[in-house]
Parts: structure tokens; sequence; C-alpha cells
């Protein structure tokens, strides 16, 4: 299972069955050996009904020699507790990872055959997964840096689009040419709110590429390099004479996702929520040079150890 490469057609002929299924999620989860999400132990075997028993055992359960508690491959997963059956999950994952300018929970609905609150649930669970935990190494090299307006209230007549920023949401990004990038929503574009998402994401040395917004120059100033491009006379690019390139361009071509996904896929996203969905777009661009079956198990590996509830969910907004 683990040379093998998936595809949406792979997962509908050869894992629509929930034995298949969750031994493909097995596989992924333990790749070496079974791991006791109570205690972390490797010793284990699988429960089976005896034939008198007037309680029989799901398939999957495993009982820890170590602590004697019971578990499946979805305990201790954002997985754990979910009726949907498990190769309805793995059809979802497949989809989210490949869709790369996103995809609403209406068509997910139709897709696998669910009410539109659990493909919207399903769907956040993932993009809760997909959250980013600190970076190993910070941002080096080049890295661009850029914001953009997500939303708004339409007014009669009026669409959500345009260059006002009233009712719009602030997501600033940094990306490293060539590497990743980070996003982040805050509640406006000034020095003061992006001096600590700046320090924590991007490593001294880099040379920073930016636009002509004067908040840009004491939030750069001790940096290895800070350029800009001037847009407002028309200047996307320029070449140095040391043959470097200033540009927001990378920036841009993650906003242009973003954008699209919002505008074309869900239509409206609350402020509460756009964080997770800023997770989603992350991802699928850090792992953009991966298939999307390798896309798809690196978020499969990515649900260990992270759980979300829907109280915890809805508590946040509506979509």
């Amino acid at each position: 299972m683990e040379s093998e490469e998936i595809t949406l057609a792979k997962l509908a002929l050869e894992y629509s069955d929930e034995d298949t299924a969750r031994a493909l999620l097995e596989s992924w989860v333990w790749p070496k050996e079974r791991v006791c999400p109570h205690c972390q132990g490797v010793k284990s075997w699988p429960l089976k009904a005896q034939a008198d028993s007037k309680t029989p055992v799901r398939s999957g359960v495993y009982k820890c020699a170590e602590c004697g508690r019971q578990f499946s491959v979805t305990v201790g997963t954002i997985f754990e507790r979910s009726h949907v059956p498990i190769s309805k999950w793995m059809m979802s994952v497949f989809i989210l990872c490949s869709s790369k300018k996103g995809i609403s929970a209406c068509q997910l609905q139709r897709m696998i055959g669910v009410t539109y609150k659990t493909a919207w649930f399903i769907f956040h669970r993932l993009r809760h997964a997909m959250e980013s935990g600190p970076l190993a190494e910070k941002l080096k090299g080049t890295v661009e840096a850029d914001d953009v307006y997500i939303g708004g209230t339409p007014e009669k007549g009026k669409g959500t689009s345009g260059r006002g920023t009233k009712h719009k949401t602030p997501v600033v990004a940094l990306v490293e040419r060539g590497g990743n990038v980070r996003a982040k929503v805050v509640a406006g574009v000034s020095h003061k709110n992006l001096r600590q998402f700046v320090g924590e994401v991007v490593d001294q040395s880099a040379t920073v590429n930016t636009d002509q917004w004067n908040g840009y120059k004491p939030l750069f100033r001790h940096f290895g390099k800070h350029e800009t491009v001037q847009h407002s006379v028309g200047e996307f690019s320029r070449v140095n004479a040391d043959g470097s390139v200033v540009h927001v361009n990378t920036c841009e071509s993650f906003f242009s996702l973003l954008k699209r996904g919002m505008v074309g896929a869900f239509h409206h996203v609350s402020k509460e929520h756009l964080p997770r969905y800023l997770h989603e777009f992350e991802f699928r661009w850090d792992r953009r040079k991966m298939s999307d079956g390798e896309r798809m198990r690196e978020l499969i590996v990515a649900t260990r150890g992270k759980r979300l509830t829907y109280k915890t969910t809805v508590a946040k907004g509506a979509e």
C-alpha cells in the first residue's frame, strides 16, 4: 500500500468498503507498528467477539497489552466518534487535497451523499488538521510580503469585489520564493499588528520584497535587505544590477488562488472561520509539488493528535 499511487478512481474501485478503507488508513497512520493512542504502547492484539457474545466487537478494534484499553485507528484523530464511514472520509480527504482552488461543502454533499451539515463539518475537521505547526526553519532567502482584503457585505446592486476595504477582513501573507507560505488574519494592516507575526515566521537574514506601502519600512528595517516595487507607477517586477529580481508576484499567485476559492467556491466565509480556510490553502501550497495522492497521505498523517467537536466549530460562526 505504501508505494501505490492513489487516485479518486482507485479509491472508488478498491477502497469503497469499510475493511479495505480502514486497512489503507491504518497503513498510513501506523506505517511501522500499531501504536496505542492512550499510552503510546506498541503491543496490542485485535479483538474478536466470542461465538456466544451478546456484545459483538466492531471490526478494527484492538486492545493494548500495556494499558489494557481498547482503541481503533480513528481514536486520537479528527475521525474519532464520527458516524461517517471511513471510505467516505477517505474520499473527502482526497477531494479536498486535490481541489486547487477549494471546494464547497455543498459540492461535497452531492459527491459523497451526506447532509450539508455533515459535509460542512467534515471539511472543517480536515482544515483543522491542515493547520501548520511552528516552522522547523523560518522563511529564508527571498521572502515576499503582501496583504489582501477578503469578503465584505454587498450593498444593494453591488457585489463584494472592488478596491474598498469596508466590511472586509485583512489577510497578510509571507511567502518564501520557491518555498512555503504563511498567512494570517489580522485586525488591520499596521506595523503593530504585523510585527510579531513577521518575527515568528521570517529569518532576520532574509531579503524581503514588498510593495511601496510605507508601513513596511520600519517593519523590515532590521532584516537582511528590504526592496520594494512601485505598483503606483506600473512597476511590478525589477531586475537589479546584481541579477536579483524584485517582485511580490508569488504572493499575488497565492492570493489569486485564495480569492478564487472565496468568490467561486465558498461565496462567503465569516471572519471567525477564515483562519481555517487559510490553513487549507497553505497546506496545498506548501505541498504543490506533490501528487494528489501524496498530499492526501500527508493530511492523513497530520490528523493524529487532533480533535475538533461540532460544538466548538459552530461556536465560531457560520460558513
